[in-house]
């Protein structure tokens, strides 16, 4: 009912102002119709196409409109959906993230004390190998010089004394012997 009132309102005043323009000739519609003007029943055409037009067409675009709406409504629903997904895998990301970082960091820490420890180990074995390769050195060295004091004993003895010259008993080789075995 508003629609006609203010259809009607819109109408009345071109009505008003509208003026025939012909100027006391008849024209070929009054002659037929019986009237000066054809707006009413284009009015009324109108108004018949316009109905004819919300019938057929209001509810399949109502619809189309309905499931727009609803079709970007979904939509907007999924890509929130996978925003907050994309963030929460972010979150996650970043949380491995730091806790790689902490594990390097330990992992780090604990190679620089092993290393110190190796390195401790290791220069503590080198000292002791060499005090023992001092000491083997050593105690070469002694023998070395034991058997080249022999030897020179033995080439003296030798070359300077035979059997002939000393005189042995019995009795003295069965004594020399016996504290060499004892």
């Amino acid at each position: 009912m508003k629609k006609i009132l203010l259809l009607s309102l819109l109408v009345v005043p071109a009505l008003l102002l509208a003026s025939s323009g012909h100027g006391g000739e008849e024209s070929r519609y009054f002659l037929q119709t019986g009237r000066e003007n054809d707006f009413w029943p284009r009015v009324v055409n109108f108004a018949i196409f316009a109905s004819i037009l919300y019938y057929l067409l209001a509810n399949p675009i109502k619809n189309f409109f309905k499931d727009r709406r609803s079709g970007i409504s979904d939509q907007l629903k999924e890509i929130e959906s996978k925003l907050q997904a994309a963030k929460e895998a972010e979150k996650e990301a970043q949380s491995r993230l730091d806790e790689s970082a902490k594990k390097a960091q330990m992992i780090l820490e604990d190679a620089e004390k092993e290393a110190k420890i190796m390195a401790n180990k290791i220069a503590e074995a080198s000292v002791n190998e060499l005090a023992v390769m001092e000491k083997q050195f050593e105690e070469k060295m002694t023998l070395e010089e034991k058997k080249s004091v022999r030897e020179a004993i033995d080439d003296v003895l030798s070359e300077n004394i035979t059997n002939d010259d000393i005189m042995v008993d019995e009795a003295k080789v069965v004594d020399i012997i016996t504290k060499k075995v004892a």
